[in-house]
């Protein structure tokens, strides 16, 4: 780990600034916003997408980089000649060579050779460089070979993410869905539903739930080929697997931030079933959102399924965790599903029938 000189006058007065630069960034922006999916009104079900989709750099990892840098400063690791470097599926590293910019520090992504052109593209266009490793495993190891290289930090997303964030409240997401959700007919969520990426989002809604006593439960979604599900499931955490073709979710290992503690069920779906629900998505709603976001509403919608057998009612939140735009050449394009046999039909067909009951 590299270390400031905390004791020279220009970097503490630099490192000043640059937290009221990009806390700054988070006073310009309003909070994201909560959208309605129509469910039929006699159902009692609702079910809402909280738009992470139009932060800044247009996904949820904006609130990540943004407690990344601020905990990178805050504890002497970030300074004014100090190289940012992290391992990144895309979605972070686009966000954090934003916020690298707006603090004029060079940044170097370590991404999977398979990450999306568009993500890349958005990486450079903020400044950052990318190194692409065909072993997604070997991520990790890259970027701390780097950082000690060019005398940089590593941010280790995977590491931090549950600890940058305040998860008691500070605006997390988690205080923003309670608050959004106060005039709706079903104020307190009977399931929050989310992806596992880092585990941070998990980690901070999870233990938001319990300081603040509500009775929401939390729904921990994980694509196939994630090593957090059969985790979760067998109570191993040395648990690995291939690794998720779902960028910005699921992982070959289990990374430190994963708490699973805070978890009250997790749901396994398949890739076919992540890129069918996230077209389906921009059919019903006209919102054009990424494949971790199909993963979440394929989740939600088994559990409302669940609920109508139960003769339940109440309300269920997941996430749009980022654009659609992002991922033309990959999830949005017929050629490349048919190159590795997904067939997205028969789940497309059965989301399509999802409203008629």
């Amino acid at each position: 780990m590299n270390y400031v000189d905390r004791h020279d006058p220009k970097v503490r007065a630099w490192v000043a600034e640059a937290i009221r630069t990009v806390e700054a960034d988070a006073n310009r922006s309003c909070d994201t916003h909560l959208h309605v999916f129509p469910l039929p009104p006699h159902w009692g079900i609702d079910l809402y997408l909280k738009d992470e989709s139009v932060h800044p750099t247009g996904s949820l990892k904006h609130r990540l980089a943004r407690s990344l840098f601020l905990y990178g400063l805050a504890n002497g690791w970030i300074g004014p000649d100090t190289t940012v470097i992290e391992a990144s599926s895309g979605s972070t590293a686009v966000s954090e060579a934003y916020f690298s910019r707006m603090l004029g520090l060079p940044f170097v992504a370590v991404m999977p050779a398979t990450t999306s052109p568009e993500k890349i593209a958005l990486i450079e266009f903020y400044g950052g460089k990318c190194r692409l490793v065909d072993d997604p495993r070997a991520i990790y190891e890259e970027s701390r070979r780097l950082a000690e290289d060019t005398g940089g930090h590593f941010m280790d997303q995977f590491t931090y993410a549950e600890r940058a964030t305040d998860w008691r409240g500070n605006n997390n997401i988690a205080e923003s869905i309670y608050q959004q959700m106060s005039l709706e007919r079903h104020p307190e969520p009977s399931w929050i539903v989310v992806g596992a990426g880092t585990g941070g989002t998990s980690a901070t809604i999870g233990r938001y739930i319990r300081y603040r006593r509500h009775s929401t439960r939390l729904a921990v979604v994980d694509p196939q080929g994630s090593a957090f599900y059969p985790s979760w499931v067998e109570g191993d955490t040395g648990a690995t697997a291939p690794g998720s073709r779902i960028e910005g979710i699921g992982r070959p290992r289990v990374e430190p931030s994963f708490l699973p503690t805070v978890i009250d069920r997790m749901i396994q779906v398949p890739d076919a079933a992540s890129i069918a629900a996230m077209r389906w998505v921009r059919q019903v709603t006209g919102r054009h959102v990424g494949g971790s976001t199909g993963t979440n509403v394929a989740a939600a919608v088994q559990i409302i399924k669940e609920m109508r057998e139960r003769d339940e009612r109440g309300s269920v939140v997941t996430l749009i965790c980022d654009g659609g735009e992002r991922y033309r050449c990959t999830y949005d394009n017929d050629a490349w599903l048919a190159e590795r046999g997904i067939d997205i039909d028969p789940p497309l067909r059965e989301f399509g029938t999802f409203l008629e009951f």
